[in-house]
């Protein structure tokens, strides 16, 4: 079995290293190839005519910004997504153009946070206020995001062997502790809160009563607001949505979301679009006039560029986790750019965050201070998570907007050290030997943590969560005590943390934005955003070629590739965390 192992395992390095070589040469013919034939690439996005629709295909994932790297569209093996700033903004413009007659949601498997969901449907109702039309389209179903959104709708139609899912909220949280045993890895773990669930994956085969009882708490918040939402839309009472979400109506017959008011017809995809062509003088035979959220914020009037401005600062991903998440330091100078630019008259920090390195959130805090120092209002907007580091980051704004439906708090810290002992001598066989000349001279993640060594990992941990709570109560004005009570780990909804003082006020980015303005008093202004989205040659070359690499050492190693992700995983997050455990809401 061994032997198997080291062969596979090198088989594996010599075919990632022969395969970068040769994607070392591909990717620079390839990039000469490219740089011809970027004087034609050109613009891609339609011009917005008389009678034109509003298309949102919500069959892609729906990142905070849109991806305007052409680079990284190339290289990506990922859809990619049109932004939640692009599509607020389309529809904002699609309420005041009146070249744009009415908006066409198409269904097709929203991929996106519940609050960013939110977002959008907000942003829908304020649209009716046009008087414009709104139509919604299901083919093969409608799943219950969509339909989320779809409710706002003055009219939704689906394919007559089509379906409608409603089923309410549920949380899928893996745990990992039996692999870990399985392959050796013991995680040592210290934290502080009792509700501070981030490591359970890591020290138990199932989910605490108090993680569960946060869970249940939450995520009865956030479906009641779901359900709310529908049933204002809809005119269906609440009891009756969740007869149906009980009823496992996905199987019914498309007649019976008829009967039952979630629908307003069936109809082939060719008949919708026909309907649509009656509402916009389109013939029948002609093509329907439809353009994306970012051709209409293409085609729309140039912002007014003013020597006021207001910064909107994206906080999104894991903090000091990734490429994919926030690179404290990097975000640390975008803040203090903006703090110390005298055009800069205020602040705006979007977070969409579970949080991440406790040192990391620090640095931010701290940055963001500075702001406040040179008197520059500071608002924080939340996505669909700004929990842990993510609230550690915002918890000293002058105002705090949230959805209902935002996930926040989990006010906590928790330090975790894998050791390697038992994979290393019983798994693969290999002994160690030190030699030191003090007594914790060998503090390894070979070794297991004497008490002494894991007494002081706890002190740490404590002092990381006093000043964690006090960067709180003191950003949020509220005793110590009060936010002690409240934080200890626990997970909260939107509307909980507005009772429990933890945000200010319901709304979006463009709330936090206004809200900014006016304390500026600006009366006229424009919107700049950091960071900057660059074309990065190297970046995605590099990033392209980790994809390659990581998928031919799956492809080699087998089942083998599961423990190595795994402790990558691992291996690549600071000991010391401020982070929400990774829950799939569904």
């Amino acid at each position: 079995m061994m032997k198997r192992f080291w062969t596979i395992v090198a088989g594996s390095f010599v075919g990632v290293w022969l395969g970068l070589i040769v994607f070392s040469v591909l990717s620079v013919i390839f990039s000469f190839a490219f740089l011809g034939a970027m004087s034609s690439f050109g613009t891609t996005n339609k011009s917005v005519e008389a009678n034109s629709i509003l298309h949102l295909d919500l069959g892609i994932s729906v990142t905070e910004r849109q991806n305007s790297d052409m680079v990284a569209s190339i290289f990506s093996e990922e859809e990619q997504s049109d932004g939640l700033s692009t599509i607020l903004k389309a529809i904002e413009e699609a309420k005041n153009n009146d070249k744009i007659k009415g908006i066409y949601i198409e269904c097709n498997g929203v991929d996106a946070g519940i609050a960013t969901i939110h977002e959008i449907r907000n942003a829908l109702e304020n649209f009716k206020e046009s008087g414009k039309f709104i139509y919604a389209y299901g083919d093969a179903g409608i799943d219950q995001g969509d339909y989320y959104v779809a409710s706002v709708a003055d009219s939704i139609f689906i394919n007559p062997i089509g379906s409608v899912d409603i089923h309410g909220l549920a949380s899928l949280t893996p745990f990992f502790k039996g692999l870990l045993d399985k392959i050796g890895v013991e995680m040592q773990i210290v934290r502080v809160g009792t509700f501070k669930s981030a490591v359970e994956p890591y020290m138990l085969t199932e989910m605490s009563e108090a993680n569960r009882e946060q869970q249940e708490h939450y995520l009865g918040n956030i479906w009641k607001d779901i359900v709310g939402s529908i049933s204002k839309s809809r005119n269906i009472t609440a009891d009756r949505i969740n007869e149906m979400a009980d009823s496992l109506i996905v199987m019914e017959k498309a007649e019976y979301y008829v009967q039952n008011k979630l629908v307003d017809g069936l109809c082939y995809k060719f008949e919708f679009e026909n309907k649509l062509r009656a509402l916009t003088d389109v013939n029948v035979g002609d093509d329907l006039k439809l353009v994306s959220p970012s051709d209409v914020v293409a085609g729309a009037v140039a912002a007014i560029d003013s020597e006021n401005k207001i910064a909107v600062i994206y906080a999104e991903g894991e903090i000091d986790g990734g490429d994919e998440g926030i690179n404290s330091e990097e975000l640390c100078k975008d803040i203090l750019k903006a703090a110390n630019d005298e055009k800069v008259k205020g602040v705006v920090l979007r977070v969409n965050s579970p949080g991440g390195s406790a040192f990391g959130s620090e640095q931010i805090w701290k940055a963001l201070e500075e702001v406040k120092k040179n008197e520059k209002p500071f608002a924080v907007s939340m996505g669909d998570y700004a929990a842990s580091g993510g609230y550690y980051i915002s918890c000293g704004a002058d105002r705090i907007f949230a959805e209902p439906v935002t996930i926040t708090g989990s006010i906590g810290i928790f330090g975790m050290i894998p050791c390697f002992e038992n994979l290393a001598k019983d798994k693969l066989g290999v002994n160690f030997s030190s030699v030191s000349t003090n007594e914790n001279g060998s503090l390894t993640v070979m070794q297991k943590l004497t008490p002494f060594q894991l007494a002081k990992v706890q002190n740490n941990v404590n002092r990381g969560y006093e000043l964690f709570t006090s960067r709180c109560a003191t950003g949020r004005n509220m005793p110590i005590d009060s936010l002690k009570s409240i934080a200890e780990g626990r997970v909260w909804d939107g509307v909980s943390a507005k009772e429990l003082g933890l945000v200010d006020e319901f709304g979006g980015l463009e709330n936090a934005v206004k809200w900014v303005a006016e304390k500026a008093s600006l009366t006229e202004y424009s919107v700049i955003e950091a960071p900057t989205q660059e074309d990065k040659w190297l970046k995605y070359i590099s990033k392209y070629a980790q994809i390659k690499m990581d998928k031919m050492l799956k492809e080699n190693t087998g089942e083998l590739y599961q423990y190595h992700d795994v402790i990558k995983r691992i291996m690549s997050r600071d000991e010391i965390q401020c982070i929400m455990e990774p829950v799939e809401i569904r």
